[in-house]
């Protein structure tokens, strides 16, 4: 069996646009992430960049369950000794209302130079507007 490898020109890439409203934040993630790597297509491989572009929109309001709002803690350290720093769902969501789902997409992508490029074609976004409408995203429901 041949290993496939698709010039990045030739790699053909869609855009996607998921509505977040209600919807359970893990699962779109899970969804997002395996789009973002391509996962969706005959021509996945797993060390090239050839996935699709996914717009979130509505990200504040994805729906998380039990009590994960009051208990779940995001951590991040500022880099001196003893910097480790951490908050819960509630305050990072009032703060930066995309920072969850953010950290949960990038958690499920590669670590490394090809996750980092895969992370930057999710563009999120917390209210209901977003910027591609001139590239004509697929509504995807979950």
């Amino acid at each position: 069996m041949k290993t496939v490898f698709v010039k990045p020109a030739l790699a053909e890439r869609k855009w996607y646009v998921i509505d977040a409203e209600g919807k359970v934040l893990g699962r779109i993630a899970a969804k997002v992430a395996s789009m973002l790597r391509g996962k969706t297509k005959a021509i996945y491989t797993p060390n090239q960049e050839i996935g699709d572009y996914v717009v979130v929109i509505n990200a504040e309001k994805a729906a998380i369950t039990g009590r994960k709002a009051q208990q779940k803690l995001y951590y991040r350290h500022t880099g001196y000794v003893g910097g480790l720093k951490s908050t819960t769902y509630n305050k990072l969501i009032a703060r930066h209302p995309t920072a969850a789902l953010e950290n949960a997409i990038k958690g499920m992508l590669p670590k490394g130079p090809l996750g980092r490029k895969m992370a930057k074609n999710a563009k999120i976004y917390a209210g209901a507007k977003h910027p591609h409408a001139a590239q004509n995203p697929t509504a995807i429901d979950l």
